[in-house]
């Protein structure tokens, strides 16, 4: 196996009840990075006693998943990496299966499981079909193929979280690169739960914000500013409307999740840059 051509990156933000199955279920061959959101000292020493193919990057502060997973990215010294989420188990004949794969198209930039639905309920199309090339993929678990990365660069640290890894398969298309699924590679999805479950009202605010500023700023990118106004208005006037509402109806919960889509887009809308983080300690 060309196990030392591979590099694992994780990145984590208080992932302590899921990084563990994660790992479980990857090789010991294979080196994996973990760049945690944190300064947890604690679950970087257990994780790297257990695992002595894991190397742990604390950053002290909450990077996001873009800025995360690039840090990861500059210390790998393999000719590929795989992005995974810590919610993520790897199927058995994963790697070897990639490993075989790329010999057939070793010109990829990346390379994903065909089933790209969370938990593998829903199937799209490409289900028991190899090597076809797509547009874009879901950043749960895909492979690059690292030198084609050279002139492009990785993700867009602009983005907190939400529509990097679309916006990285968007610039990639758009040089020529190709990104390819196959029913061959087969990762289980459990989806939306890469935290731990304590802190689940802070994450959906900070999903709900995110989600927001990173729709606007995608599509102003990419195709304009007024087309981003366009295309977000509705989500304007809906999330103002309703932040409303539930204040008036003393919903306290469904008020702050309304005006922090709202309070995303404004932001934006007014070029500001990705700025809310999750109020939950790092340390």
């Amino acid at each position: 196996m060309e196990y030392q051509d591979l590099t694992i990156v994780i990145t984590t933000f208080h992932s302590q009840d899921k990084i563990y199955k994660c790992l479980d279920s990857i090789d010991k061959k294979i080196n994996i990075i973990i760049v945690e959101n944190t300064n947890n000292h604690l679950l970087k020493n257990d994780i790297q006693s257990k695992y002595k193919n894991t190397r742990i990057i604390l950053t002290g502060e909450n990077l996001g998943y873009a800025k995360g997973n690039n840090l990861g990215l500059t210390k790998v010294k393999s000719k590929y990496a795989l992005i995974l989420n810590p919610d993520v188990i790897v199927e058995k004949e994963t790697f070897a299966n990639f490993f075989s794969l790329i010999k057939k198209k070793p010109d990829f930039a990346i390379m994903a499981p065909a089933i790209q639905n969370e938990n593998n309920y829903l199937k799209e199309k490409f289900e028991n079909k190899n090597l076809v090339e797509v547009g874009n993929v879901k950043g749960f678990a895909m492979f690059f193929n690292m030198v084609e990365f050279k002139n492009i660069g990785f993700f867009d640290e602009n983005f907190f979280i939400y529509l990097e890894e679309t916006d990285l398969c968007k610039r990639l298309k758009n040089n020529g690169k190709k990104i390819y699924v196959d029913s061959q590679i087969k990762f289980f999805h459990l989806g939306g739960s890469s935290h731990n479950e304590s802190i689940n009202f802070e994450m959906e605010l900070s999903r709900n914000w995110h989600w927001m500023w990173s729709t606007f700023y995608y599509n102003k990118k990419h195709y304009g500013y007024f087309y981003a106004l366009i295309k977000t208005f509705k989500k304007l006037l809906s999330s103002s409307i309703k932040s409303i509402f539930y204040f008036l109806t003393f919903n306290s919960n469904k008020k702050k999740i309304y005006f922090q889509r709202f309070n995303g887009l404004i932001n934006s809308m007014l070029g500001k840059k990705s700025w809310y983080r999750p109020k939950i300690l790092v340390n």
